[in-house]
């Protein structure tokens, strides 16, 4: 793993170079042309600057001070009104990184005694979340404590606080990140909220409080790692879906398993197995997101954008903080002996995340080897704003594409009721998946009661049924409505849309279509839509995805009304076999 630290230390080196100078005086962040900064990004860049200290020992980077800017930094951040906890919990971890007592830091003694009281003060008061932002408690807790500025050491009990959440909310064990809308929000800040939580631990300067707690992260953090198998496609993409995936969705889970490595938590096994998922992690996020020419991190340019709240700026120092990070898990891990081939098998499976009265939800993964389809099929609430990055169609960068950031009834039938929309997404009940015909599967769930785009049930109107078939390549999807009362559907939609990979970064193994499209054929249609003219939106900032550019959209709308009658079904069904070709075969 030398050479492989050593690879992280110099993009690290690299990115933090060509960022530095974004410091203002007053240790605020100059954005990127065309963004506006965040209010936090003063302690995501102070957390960056503390990991590059740790990983090399290094106080001086071309000529720059890093405990200065390091520093001016966490005082800017300190200094925000309103404050920004998130930002304030970077900056805290970014201090204790330059050591965990304030008479041995060097950035302590650089600010002066306003910012130490007022740091004191912030790092006390607590909000209480049931979301990922619990994190951020955990951290002001053992910064806090860490620094000497309590006796009292809170920590423990957060910790526990959040564990016990997750089993509130999760049936299985798996983090919903609770916000708006249904509840079920599952998503990769997941995965970030172990992350985070393991890298405050390893700052506490209580190594016995970390021993204790590490088995309860485990417990959890473990379902996760078991998830890669089968989440991980070939090329090495990762967390394909959720609002905050695209290189995100590769650091997390880098992260995850190098820290996974660390503390024992990936069985010795199935290590081999699980180091070549890392390798290959890691090489798509090197290709996809690295300007290797000149070394930062590209998430946002004319062909493809981000999470609208993941600037570039924010990118860069948070890319460099996990390079530098790695640079330091990967000394204390040995590569397994031999080389991991890959066994790949086709199949299908349904991880639940959470099974109530109320909902079912979760995460369907299929893989087919002969044509290279790999899919990732969330049934997960969209945290009360509805985007097509958390609906429930084939998510498949390249083959099945869709815009980032925002609404569209991707591969889904729209209804459209007194102006309010419905799709079958966020929850099923009964769901169920198996065997069919021919070494098929089957995926299936019902909606008692429709539901809307805000993610509110309403009881009145009607339910659904959905399938989704898989054979090979060819993927078959059927819903079926039935209604309560008489009711008039004002407009019904259906939208695919077509993509490709980014020109420039991206891996050639990834798959892409080839000439012949999706093959779409729809086998059934009760609500007798038309394909609209086909819409070309290459040149529209808002159909750009974490990988590559939206070209076209293609609809199948009805725009009259439909008098839907009860005892009567209205079926959609159609069907897909899409032309897969590797990006190198263009």
């Amino acid at each position: 793993m030398e050479s492989f630290s050593k690879q992280c230390l110099d993009m690290a080196r690299s990115m933090l170079c060509h960022n530095l100078g974004s410091i203002k005086q007053d240790g605020t962040i100059t954005p990127f042309e065309g963004e506006a900064p965040r209010p936090d990004e003063s302690g995501h860049a102070a957390l960056a600057i503390g990991e590059f200290h740790r990983a090399t020992g290094e106080v001086e980077l071309e000529g720059k001070d890093l405990i200065d800017l390091a520093a001016r930094c966490i005082t800017a951040q300190v200094f925000r009104d309103p404050p920004q906890e998130n930002g304030l919990a970077y900056a805290a971890l970014g201090l204790l990184s330059f050591g965990p007592s304030k008479e041995r830091n060097p950035v302590w003694e650089r600010l002066v005694d306003e910012t130490r009281e007022r740091l004191d003060k912030l790092l006390l008061s607590r909000s209480d979340y049931e979301s990922h932002w619990q994190t951020f408690n955990i951290a002001k807790a053992v910064c806090r404590f860490s620094l000497g500025l309590s006796k009292k050491d809170e920590t423990g009990r957060l910790i526990e606080l959040l564990v016990s959440r997750i089993d509130d909310s999760s049936s299985n064990g798996y983090f919903d990140d609770v916000g708006e809308g249904l509840g079920g929000d599952f998503s990769i800040y997941g995965v970030l909220a172990f992350v985070f939580t393991r890298q405050s631990l390893q700052l506490h300067s209580n190594p016995g409080l970390r021993d204790r707690k590490l088995p309860s992260l485990r417990t959890y953090a473990q379902k996760y790692i078991k998830l890669l198998p089968d989440m991980v496609r070939e090329d090495g993409l990762g967390w394909a879906y959720s609002k905050s995936a695209g290189a995100y969705g590769q650091m997390h889970l880098i992260s995850l398993l190098l820290q996974g490595f660390r503390d024992g938590w990936v069985p010795e096994d199935q290590q081999q197995k699980f180091f070549n998922l890392l390798k290959r992690l890691f090489y798509f996020f090197y290709v996809n997101y690295l300007d290797q020419e000149h070394g930062y991190l590209v998430v946002r340019d004319a062909e493809r954008t981000a999470y609208s709240n993941h600037t570039t700026r924010l990118a860069n120092f948070d890319g460099a903080r996990y390079l530098s990070q790695w640079a330091r898990l990967s000394k204390d891990i040995k590569a397994p002996p031999g080389e991991a081939t890959n066994t790949f098998k086709s199949g299908c499976r349904f991880v639940i995340f959470d099974k109530s009265n109320k909902k079912e939800q979760g995460l369907l993964l299929y893989r087919d080897v002969n044509s290279g389809l790999q899919i990732q099929m969330p049934l997960v609430s969209c945290g009360g704003t509805a985007t097509a990055d958390c609906l429930p169609f084939p998510h498949s960068p390249g083959v099945f594409d869709w815009p980032n950031n925002t609404y569209l009834p991707v591969m889904l039938p729209e209804l459209t009721f007194s102006g309010e929309k419905f799709i079958p997404a966020f929850y099923g009940k009964r769901c169920t998946t198996g065997l069919g015909f021919k070494r098929s599967f089957y995926f299936r769930y019902e909606q008692p009661d429709l539901i809307n785009t805000d993610e509110k049930m309403i009881s009145n109107i009607g339910s659904c049924k959905v399938s989704w078939t898989f054979a090979g390549n060819k993927i078959t999807s059927e819903f079926i409505y039935t209604v309560k009362n008489q009711i008039t559907l004002d407009r019904f939609r259906y939208v695919l849309a077509i993509g490709s990979p980014h020109s420039q970064y991206r891996v050639e193994s990834s798959p892409m279509l080839g000439q012949e499209g999706l093959r779409c054929l729809v086998q059934k249609d009760d609500f007798q839509g038309t394909w609209k003219e086909t819409e070309v939106v290459t040149n529209d900032e808002s159909y750009r995805t974490n990988y590559g550019n939206i070209h076209y959209l293609q609809t199948l709308e009805r725009e009259h009304p439909l008098i839907m009658r009860p005892g009567q079904t209205y079926r959609l069904a159609v069907s897909f076999e899409p032309d897969i070709i590797a990006v190198g075969e263009v």
